[in-house]
């Protein structure tokens, strides 16, 4: 296992701050661990407009936030992409990875809606998933209502986040949805059933251990043959062909690595444009880490100007 110096230097300091292993914690106690997370990210990126809005579709109330880039006056309609947060389905909301939608917002100079899903265990799947695509709907049929074009759309998940924007993207198509014109996808979970070199290479982590990992499944799904619904799972999808073209970015020292590695593979396989970003020296989660480590700062403009590539 080789570390980015300063990801092993953050390391070294959450080591030291550490109390009960993350999977013997509470819901309750890992969503504050989470929050507290949000420390790491360094201070927020300005953005022209930041304001909170409600998407109303399919009957609920899904709470947004929505970033607008600084642009010229005579910009017109800006393209959108939805952001999907991370926390193992279980915790996140808009305020703990703040500082990507910013990012994002400000490099792509698109307008990014970041949507705050419903969590389990409260909301098992596919709460999360019915949501997203939900926001989706929303976004493209209001996108003019906030300077947005709902027929330019990419949607960027992290983590479970990116699990959310890959179903989200099999979802749409499948469904004769709105057109996702890019997914980005930060070390995703795709498969429920993963058994690779990975899990085991990084059972104990850092940060993602395999154990923290079916804690967090135990917590999204009700049974465990839910695993193998392409809604949990992407990657077992027969039906990959015609998906938007994908950026994936996966993490060498994360038991999720091989995973993400082999969709990339299965969408180029199946003739879906790929560009996949192994990103040596990381660990689970490192997007979060933007405040002290530069190979963080650098992966995230990196998957922002791809966003920015794709519509202009």
């Amino acid at each position: 296992m080789s570390l980015d110096p300063q990801i092993e230097t953050l390391l070294k300091h959450l080591a030291a701050e550490a109390g009960p292993a993350l999977e013997s914690r509470t819901v309750a106690q890992n969503r504050a661990a989470g929050r507290a997370f949000a420390i790491l990210a360094g201070a927020p990126e300005p953005v022209a407009d930041v304001r909170d809005a409600t998407a109303t579709a399919d009957g609920r109330d899904i709470p947004v936030r929505i970033y607008r880039p600084v642009t010229e006056p005579d910009a017109g309609p800006l393209p959108v992409t939805l952001f999907f947060h991370g926390g193992g389905w279980v915790f996140g909301d808009l305020d703990t990875q703040d500082h990507i939608a910013r990012t994002v917002a400000g490099r792509s100079g698109t307008i990014v809606v970041s949507v705050d899903y419903r969590l389990a265990p409260e909301h098992r799947f596919p709460a999360a998933a019915d949501d997203a695509y939900a926001a989706l709907t929303w976004v493209a049929d209001n996108a003019a209502g906030f300077g947005g074009d709902g027929e330019r759309l990419a949607v960027f998940g992290e983590s479970a986040g990116g699990n959310l924007a890959a179903v989200l993207a099999q979802e749409s198509l499948h469904r004769g949805g709105p057109r996702i014109t890019l997914q980005v996808l930060a070390y995703p979970a795709v498969d429920r059933f993963d058994d690779s070199p990975s899990m085991y290479q990084y059972l104990a982590g850092p940060v993602l251990s395999r154990s923290y990992l079916e804690w967090f499944w135990g917590a999204y799904l009700s049974t465990p043959d839910q695993g193998a619904d392409p809604r949990v799972s992407p990657a077992r999808s027969g039906e990959l062909a015609g998906l938007p073209p994908a950026v994936i970015a996966t993490a060498e020292n994360d038991p999720l690595r091989d995973q993400g590695d082999r969709y990339a593979r299965k969408l180029a396989d199946a003739g879906v444009p790929v560009q996949h970003l192994p990103v040596k020296g990381a660990i689970h989660g490192f997007l979060s880490f933007t405040g002290s480590v530069q190979l963080s700062r650098n992966v995230l403009n990196q998957l922002a100007d791809a966003v920015a590539m794709a519509f202009h």
